[in-house]
């Protein structure tokens, strides 16, 4: 028993010492092939390398402005809370809202990321072309170049090829998935500040649009808001004539006046939903492309793509001094 015992051990070091010969043996192998292939490598490394430094080049400057919020404290919104504890749902009878501020602002961040705001928002501003036609931008003259295979400038005519169901000009269901790769809205949920920002290759026009953002979510939210009190206010009117109870009257006669200061906050107020705490502003440095990154990144890939090549060739090589 010893003595098949000891057998049993020296053979699984022999199996053991068999192994790791063998996984030397396949590493200086590998070592061997990079370096008999070492100008392949290198050589396949600065084709990378150079072609990734013309593609970061080619990539025009994108700049990004952005603007920082704060929900705007509703006036009145003390008085409309006490009358929330007391008549709710008579309140919610009449569609009269007697909520918070809190809920305005994350309902007007929820508006800015809607597919119809950002389709009016585009029709309105007629900004279309500088959002799917433009290429780039002139630092000296503050002009945008149009890339003439898909908008013509001059005549206003899209000149894309497309395939049906699509149309030269861009659909607003196109232009909407543009639009929200170059828009970004934030909500810090500690601070409850709000950050919006648009990317594009021009500085100028990422400030604006920014700025338009901030006045046309207000406007649509103060819109909505008086529209909403006035239907309310109407109600509330129509129900007054026919009652006759004192009390109810009474609880009515507040909430028509509340609603009044509702409209009336809402006509003198432009940041009715957000107040502006940092400006938009024309960016001087842009924000992309790393250029450095995409050239070292490449590089990289080229070193891997040249070693696997080379191995692939090195196999090559045995399959075909086997075969003869």
């Amino acid at each position: 028993m010893k003595y098949s015992k000891s057998s049993t051990n020296i053979t699984n070091e022999l199996l053991s010492s068999s192994g790791n010969s063998e996984d030397e043996i396949d590493l200086k192998e590998l070592v061997s092939v990079i370096w008999k292939e070492k100008v392949l490598i290198i050589a396949v490394a600065c084709l990378f390398a150079v072609l990734s430094v013309i593609y970061a080049i080619k990539q025009p400057n994108i700049y990004k402005s952005e603007v920082l919020l704060a929900p705007s404290e509703q006036e009145g919104s003390s008085g409309l809370a006490g009358l929330a504890g007391q008549f709710g749902g008579l309140a919610s009878l009449a569609g009269v809202n007697l909520g918070g501020g809190n809920n305005k602002a994350q309902l007007a961040v929820e508006v800015l990321k809607s597919r119809q705001f950002t389709s009016d928002f585009i029709s309105k501003h007629n900004i279309l072309p500088e959002l799917m036609g433009v290429h780039s931008w002139n630092m000296q003259t503050n002009e945008l170049i149009y890339d003439e295979e898909l908008y013509d400038s001059e005549s206003g005519e899209w000149k894309r090829s497309v395939t049906a169901p699509l149309v030269p000009e861009p659909s607003m269901q196109e232009a909407y998935k543009e639009f929200k790769k170059v828009f970004s809205v934030n909500n810090d949920k500690e601070t409850g500040l709000i950050t919006l920002s648009v990317t594009h290759v021009s500085p100028y026009v990422a400030r604006q649009w920014v700025s338009w953002l901030v006045e046309d979510i207000n406007q649509t939210m103060k819109e909505r808001e008086v529209l909403e009190a006035e239907k309310s206010t109407a109600f509330l009117k129509q129900q007054l004539n026919q009652t006759e109870i004192a009390d109810i009257r009474e609880v009515l006669y507040k909430l028509v006046e509340e609603q009044t200061k509702t409209i009336m906050f809402a006509e003198v107020r432009d940041e009715y939903v957000f107040k502006t705490i940092d400006a938009a502003f024309v960016p001087e440095e842009k924000f992309k492309p790393k250029r450095a990154v995409i050239a070292i990144l490449g590089t990289i890939l080229g070193c891997i793509a040249g070693v696997i090549f080379a191995f692939i060739v090195n196999f090559s090589k045995k399959q075909r001094s086997k075969s003869f």
